[in-house]
């Protein structure tokens, strides 16, 4: 049995896990897993691709991850198993691959929406893969209700940061409260600069982009005075999380777990959390009294849930020492890489 893992951008892990090592950033995750696999790691080739594939790639992926799903048919052998990042690369691997001998399992980030939905029967993928794995409940019911897939085969875990990186340490300098916002898939900083305009408090976000739509989507049309952008290095953004006085997680209504990844590394920094109650993070918002959560698109409400914490600094912090408490051990790579690793493994023994 070989273990491959397909990625559905190229990242050059190597180059992480050094840094890593000298404390500048996070571990990936791909990386820590393939270590635990001794598994080969493909990811697409710039420019690759046929007409055919670009044409395929209007439903789910790119030219390049269907491209990478060919070459990879060529060399999978029977029992051989391939983890795949994302649907982007996911479903082109397992319409290709899946039923030829080789397992594939699927990661869905979020497979509910009309293409992924619309791929995910186009090519069967119910059938074709062997597994599927999803850090939202509200990923894993869908293929189980929508399509029937037993229990055996999904895996819903709660997302994962490295907490070797994201801990507890001494804030930067400060004149007033500093509200600290991180990441832009499906944020809602509208909200937030409503909330916060005119609070004697700093409103940092770590979210930059050229994509003008995006911008356009994501922030107020015009920035409130006390509100900053930019692109925040590994570095300053484990300094930026240790300095919030708050971490709020402003998102607009979805299904995956968008902001999962600004919450848990709050969480695991052991700084007190607003988030936007979603569809996709519900698992992770059933304790209220670890996160609070607000409304989506209420900023008198969010406005509210940020008065009271910043007048309460003392209580505010012994939520989050709870908070960090309990999920840490549920959050921590290791564990998380550990449980795909033991289900891909659990491949050989099944028929």
């Amino acid at each position: 049995m070989n273990f491959y893992i397909a990625m559905s951008n190229r990242t050059d892990l190597a180059a992480i896990e050094a840094e890593a090592r000298a404390g500048q950033r996070p571990r990936h995750a791909a990386g820590q897993l393939a270590s635990a696999l001794s598994a080969t790691v493909l990811a697409p080739e710039r420019g690759s691709g046929t007409r055919f594939d670009r044409l395929l790639s209007r439903l789910v992926g790119t030219p390049e991850t269907w491209a990478l799903a060919r070459r990879l048919r060529a060399l999978l052998k029977a029992g051989d198993v391939v983890f795949c990042a994302d649907e982007a690369v996911g479903i082109p691997v397992a319409a290709l691959c899946g039923g030829r001998g080789a397992k594939v399992m699927v990661f869905g980030h979020n497979l509910v929406r009309p293409r992924a939905r619309a791929a995910l029967a186009l090519f069967s993928i119910g059938k074709k893969a062997e597994a599927f794995m999803a850090v939202s409940k509200k990923q894993t019911d869908f293929l189980r209700h929508a399509y029937g897939i037993d229990d055996a085969r999904l895996l819903t875990l709660s997302d994962q940061t490295d907490i070797r990186f994201f801990i507890p340490g001494e804030s930067l300098s400060k004149q007033r409260p500093v509200i600290v916002s991180v990441g832009l898939e499906k944020r809602d900083y509208r909200t937030l600069a409503a909330a916060t305009a005119d609070l004697d408090v700093d409103v940092r976000i770590s979210g930059f982009s050229a994509d003008a739509r995006v911008i356009q989507e994501t922030f107020p049309d015009e920035m409130p005075a006390n509100m900053t952008k930019g692109f925040y290095t590994w570095p300053d953004l484990q300094a930026l999380y240790r300095t919030a006085d708050i971490v709020v997680v402003s998102l607009f209504p979805n299904t995956y777990a968008a902001g999962i990844q600004g919450l848990l590394e709050a969480v695991a920094c052991g700084r007190p959390v607003i988030v936007t109650r979603t569809e996709g993070l519900a698992e992770y918002l059933d304790r209220p009294d670890l996160i609070t959560s607000v409304a989506t698109g209420d900023p008198a409400q969010m406005r509210a849930a940020i008065e009271a914490k910043l007048a309460d600094p003392a209580q505010a912090e012994r939520q989050a020492a709870a908070a960090r408490e309990f999920f840490l051990p549920r959050i921590d790579s290791d564990h998380y890489v550990a449980a795909i690793a033991d289900k891909l493994r659990s491949f050989g023994a099944w028929t």
